[in-house]
């Protein structure tokens, strides 16, 4: 019988890994498409350095905003699969609210797509609670990591330090009073400021390195599965 539950629980966490492949995939081409069909009527080509995850999916303002929206929204949920399917193959109490942060993160993302920058309002929420959940994600990673004696592997801990320290930058930085944005405003309410803008913008750049770093760390995690989620059985 125990035998037979594992079995089961091994298939559907591979079946999940497989859709936390497909929401990585989904999302990065979202993105990609968006990015090569940006509208340059207004500016030059798009620019990760001062252009944002929020003008691509703004209707009106971006000619694919519908493929970069779609893709947040079906690739994040496919992942938000993988984290609550992974609770059930977890070791330590520190693995728990990891994938459940992480699984908030995406949901969270998922709302980004669902609500773009036209619903100003909703698009804000879902953007600042993506970066709380994210770095929350990554605290809880370490903990995880530093209190269960498994082995976890180096680059997993270097990309959560790599989440957890644009994502608080993003947070925390206006609180600086640095003069990052008019009046110090928090970054994520500045996606959509008016051009011209510094060729170096703070909030776009921290955005795409939190970003892109969160979805490295997620394919790292997919890519080592068993020694993230559970230890070896004792004999």
């Amino acid at each position: 019988m125990t035998v037979t539950k594992m079995n089961v629980a091994t298939r559907g966490f591979s079946l999940a890994t497989k859709f936390g492949f497909l929401g990585i995939f989904g999302l990065l081409l979202g993105i990609g498409v968006a990015v090569l069909g940006f509208d340059q009527t207004e500016t030059r080509a798009f620019n990760f350095l001062n252009h944002t995850l929020s003008e691509l999916g703004t209707y009106g303002h971006s000619a694919l905003a519908v493929v970069l929206n779609g893709g947040l929204f079906f690739g994040s949920l496919s992942i938000v699969f993988y984290c609550l399917s992974s609770l059930q193959t977890v070791s330590g109490f520190w693995g728990y609210p990891f994938y459940c942060a992480l699984a908030l993160t995406f949901l969270a993302l998922a709302c980004v797509g669902l609500f773009p920058v036209n619903v100003y309002h909703l698009h804000i929420l879902a953007l600042k609670w993506f970066f709380y959940f994210g770095s929350s994600s990554a605290i809880c990673y370490l903990l995880w990591a530093g209190l269960n004696s498994q082995r976890r592997q180096p680059w997993t801990l270097l990309l959560a330090l790599v989440v957890l320290l644009s994502m608080m930058t993003f947070l925390y930085a206006p609180l600086l009073e640095l003069g990052l944005t008019e009046g110090d405003r928090p970054f994520y309410q500045e996606m959509v400021l008016q051009l011209p803008r510094p060729d170096l913008w703070w909030p776009a750049l921290l955005e795409w390195i939190a970003l892109g770093s969160l979805l490295s760390w997620t394919a790292a995690l997919l890519l080592t599965p068993q020694s993230l989620a559970q230890e070896p059985a004792p004999e």
